[in-house]
């Protein structure tokens, strides 16, 4: 059982476990550098988009490592605050309940609350990552074919704890002044997530599509002269985007089906 890091903020060093890194001289490590390079230019598609020349699968490894630790921090931030307590549940919201099973140890889904859910979830990740037949690190190793079912998964599941954050934690999180640095990496999230259709049924999102679409129609607003016209799935470029989100976005709790 991993357990939070005491205190709270957006310290590196305050993460609810351990970050992965990248091993310094190879080509993920490389390829890290590059899009954490561009994500300094404030133009989060030309962040997520695949580099010239580049295999998909070493893009998709590197940004899943990357989102896992941001994500990784981002609960760090709150993970005092929710407890089994204050969370019984892993939800978003009374309309959408998180239950838990990884198909091995559990195979039958499960009620838990929301810290278990996401030591669960977080536990899942980082074996998955660390498995050398799923996320190969040494040169010549291919992925395996159903390596893209993969990261949908690992996204889809990730996704819940923007959601639980969101509908539960935001104002712990606005008073701790991390709004803004949550809003920009869910962002940076959904730009990678359309880019390569990580969560296909559109239905996952529902919890946030509405907070969704407004931090797209901020970047439209803001940037309108240099935005482009987004793919017919509503996938990321519909516009050049700023990392500064508008304050105070979150989601609404407006009726929807579970």
């Amino acid at each position: 059982m991993f357990r939070p890091f005491a205190g709270i903020g957006l310290d590196k060093a305050k993460t609810f476990r351990p970050r992965r890194n990248h091993r310094v001289g190879t080509k993920r490590y490389e390829l890290h550098k590059y899009a954490q390079a561009t994500l300094g230019t404030g133009n989060l598609h030309e962040a997520v988009t695949l580099p010239a020349g580049e295999d998909l699968n070493e893009w998709l490894a590197v940004n899943t490592v990357d989102f896992f630790n941001e994500i990784n921090l981002l609960y760090g931030v709150i993970a005092e605050f929710c407890t089994e307590a204050s969370c019984p549940v892993m939800c978003a919201g009374p309309k959408y309940e998180y239950m838990w099973a990884d198909g091995v140890q559990i195979k039958k889904p499960v009620s838990v609350s929301a810290p278990k859910y996401v030591d669960y979830l977080m536990t899942w990740v980082q074996n998955q990552l660390d498995d050398e037949k799923l996320f190969p690190t040494q040169i010549g190793v291919p992925f395996p074919p159903d390596f893209l079912d993969c990261v949908r998964n690992l996204f889809r599941r990730l996704f819940r704890i923007y959601a639980h954050i969101y509908y539960c934690h935001f104002e712990r999180m606005s008073a701790l002044g991390a709004e803004p640095h949550l809003n920009t990496c869910f962002k940076h999230y959904m730009y990678f997530v359309y880019e390569f259709n990580l969560i296909p049924k559109k239905e996952e999102l529902a919890p946030l599509q509405e907070l969704i679409d407004k931090l797209f129609a901020v970047d439209s607003s803001r940037f309108s002269a240099a935005a482009t016209a987004p793919p017919a799935d509503g996938a990321a470029g519909a516009a050049a985007a700023n990392p500064q989100p508008a304050a105070s976005v979150k989601p609404s709790d407006a009726p929807v089906s579970s």
